[in-house]
Formats: C-alpha cells, structure tokens, sequence
C-alpha cells in the first residue's frame, strides 16, 4: 500500500483525475495517463453492446489519438485488486515495460504500484 500523500505530485494529480472521472460518470473503473510532455488524458470504462474497453485502455487510446509518443506514468481507480494484462501491455506499449501503472482503490488510496511490463 502506498500513502497517496507520499505520492509525487503530478502522480497524485493522475490519481485524483482518475478518480474524478470515475465518480463524475458513475463507471465501475476512472483511469488517467501522463505523456512525455506532462499532458493528461482521463477516461473511464466504455461498456456498450458492441465495444468494451476498461478504462485504462480508453486513456491510452486517447493519449495516441492526441499524438502522444511515450507514457510517463499512469493510474487507475477502480475496486480491483489486481490490474489485468491487457491493461499493463496497453501502457507498455506506448510508454515501455518501465512506466509505473498506479491502481487506488475508490477512496484514492494507492494500494499497488507496478510496472507496465
């Protein structure tokens, strides 16, 4: 477990974000990612008849969509304890194996902290 307050600023921020949206939308999962040049990008979950993305996923399509070329740092919020494959596999492929995946639980408190790859 990680103490959001011990958290680097812009990743609280990331957390926060994700937590908003997630809140805001009432979907089960809010994610936020961070690129190279700082700018942020925050989705939740996408459940339709005919496309399902998690969250995470959404904000790393919306980061390559903007022209993001790389990842700094990413966050999800959700009741989930572990983050699935596809999601960290997203990450890493924009931001590389190393970039730090951030999941909170619903209060924001960050409860794991892994690398995308």
């Amino acid at each position: 477990m990680t103490e959001s307050n011990a958290l680097d600023p812009e990743d609280r921020k990331i957390v926060t974000l994700a937590r908003s949206v997630r809140a805001r939308n009432g979907v089960p999962e809010g994610a936020a990612v961070r690129d190279e040049t700082g700018r942020t990008y925050v989705a939740g979950s996408v459940e339709l008849a005919s496309l399902r993305l998690s969250a995470l996923r959404t904000a790393v399509a919306m980061a390559v969509a903007s022209g993001a070329k790389s990842l700094e740092a990413a966050a999800v919020v959700s009741e989930a304890e572990v983050l699935p494959d596809e999601d960290r596999a997203a990450v890493a492929d924009l931001g590389g194996a190393r970039t730090p995946v951030l999941l909170a639980g619903p209060d924001g408190v960050v409860r794991l902290t892994v690398s995308a790859g």
